[in-house]
């Protein structure tokens, strides 16, 4: 697999193949998936069952945590083995072997071994947190806290000795906490030394290979903008917009991370759930506040993207912690549960490869958000806010109607004479030729709640 880097423009990513004289560079548009709990509750049948299903609806990058959330340093995974020897990040818990069929042999790193190679023979990246952020912030969690600077560098350095040469490999630090913060204690806590530490570690290994690292920052508008946004070792920025209200404004987070300097990518790592409670830490959660629907997610993601964003991650609520009710109690459930399994094909998860094919088809790295083409009103309200990209040679705009209504687009921003200008549905990525209501005005197809207006001008060739 082709290795994944920052491409020359600063805002997108890209994947080159190694050791290949010229060989060429291809942008790559980020679709992930909250897989948190993947090495610690699955086993191999069950993960190969997730990693097909999702290799099957368009996603590229699985972000899974070796030091797992839940009690992930004393509760054994699904063939009863710790990561860790007496909770000591400078002892892996391995044995000589990796049979799975025998016990003794088969460990706990096997196993994380096993599930990396697994992903890679499905082209599927790996977005690998070597641990869960509350094995290092004084906040809320399990834990415990294990980690100092000089373990941190250490036990990073030895996970990436064992996946320096896997190059589906992508490492993310954090693990839904920030860098710097008060504590539970009333505190205050800086942690990047720690983390600083733990990216040392990656690099020491890999030597003078390519490496990508990234972190994945607490909720809401948080975001490593604010606090490692210059540490040398960080390719991307990144925020998780959350599952606290319908209300997060994930383009305007995007926007600003763009304005940094110096300049990086950004995603939304955490963008809502599919069918998570919204909001059910306050004690006041009932049905009629209700789940994050496919709708929710769409809305929330594709403004993200055409903000600017390399690309996303999705989640849903009962797969990133792998629900099984016979196994272990579901987390912040509200009055519903669903089993892994029957999560796998939520609709959004089906509906998403849509938006990567569309970024496939279009000029990814030269797309920039651009919301002048818009001449009608654009409402500032969350529920109502379009967003539009543009190319930078005006060959292709886009723009994402969360709402059903006519739009207003300024045609002469695209280049040439003649323009195609189509609907794309966002749920079944089907096209629909659009006729203008008067000059340049167009009114989106009846059936169905968001659009995206597709205008492609002379210069840009391709398919329907």
């Amino acid at each position: 697999m082709p290795h994944v880097r920052v491409a020359a423009n600063q805002r997108t990513l890209e994947t080159q193949l190694t050791g290949q004289a010229g060989a060429e560079s291809k942008p790559f548009f980020w679709l992930g998936d909250t897989a948190w709990e993947l090495f610690h509750r699955l086993n191999r049948e069950e993960a190969i069952e997730y990693l097909d299903t999702r290799k099957a609806q368009g996603f590229n990058v699985i972000q899974a945590v070796a030091l797992a959330e839940f009690d992930g340093l004393r509760k054994p995974n699904a063939y009863g083995d710790l990561p860790l020897v007496e909770l000591d990040p400078n002892r892996l818990d391995v044995t000589p072997g990796n049979n799975p069929k025998d016990g003794a042999e088969y460990d706990y790193w096997d196993h994380v071994d096993f599930v990396i190679k697994a992903a890679a023979e499905r082209g599927l990246y790996i977005g690998l947190l070597p641990t869960w952020g509350d094995k290092v912030a004084h906040l809320w969690g399990d834990g415990p806290i294990v980690f100092d600077e000089k373990n941190a560098r250490a036990c990073a350095k030895t996970i990436a000795e064992r996946y320096k040469n896997k190059p589906n490999v992508l490492w993310i630090l954090g693990g839904d906490r920030p860098a710097k913060y008060k504590g539970n204690d009333g505190k205050e806590y800086d942690d990047r030394p720690i983390w600083r530490a733990m990216a040392g570690g990656i690099q020491e290994a890999y030597g003078e290979q390519e490496v990508f690292i990234t972190y994945h920052p607490w909720g809401g508008e948080n975001s490593t903008t604010q606090y490692i946004h210059n540490e040398p070792w960080l390719d991307m920025n990144s925020f998780q917009s959350g599952h606290g209200s319908r209300e997060a404004r994930a383009w305007d987070w995007v926007e600003r991370d763009l304005k940094m300097t110096p300049p990086k990518p950004s995603l939304d790592m955490e963008p809502c759930y599919e069918d998570h409670p919204v909001n059910p830490w306050d004690g006041k959660w009932t049905r009629q506040r209700g789940y994050f629907t496919a709708y929710d997610v769409r809305a929330r993601i594709w403004r993200g993207v055409l903000a600017g964003g390399c690309g996303v991650t999705y989640g849903h609520h009962f797969i990133w912690q792998f629900c099984d009710p016979a196994k272990q109690p579901p987390i912040n459930n509200g009055d519903t549960i669903i089993h892994w399994r029957q999560a796998l094909k939520a609709p959004a998860a089906n509906q998403l490869v849509h938006l990567v094919k569309l970024m496939e088809y279009a000029p990814f790295a030269q797309l920039k958000a651009d919301n002048s083409i818009i001449l009608s009103n654009n409402p500032a309200e969350w529920d109502k806010h379009q967003q539009a990209m543009l190319a930078e040679d005006g060959s292709f705009a886009m723009v994402y109607l969360p709402e059903n209504q006519a739009i207003t687009v300024d045609l002469k921003k695209i280049a040439g004479g003649q323009k195609r200008v189509q609907w794309y549905d966002p749920r079944t990525g089907k096209t629909v030729v659009a006729k203008q209501q008067k000059t340049q005005t167009f009114t989106p197809p009846k059936m169905g709640r968001d659009w995206v207006l597709v205008v492609e001008g002379a210069a840009k060739k391709g398919k329907s």
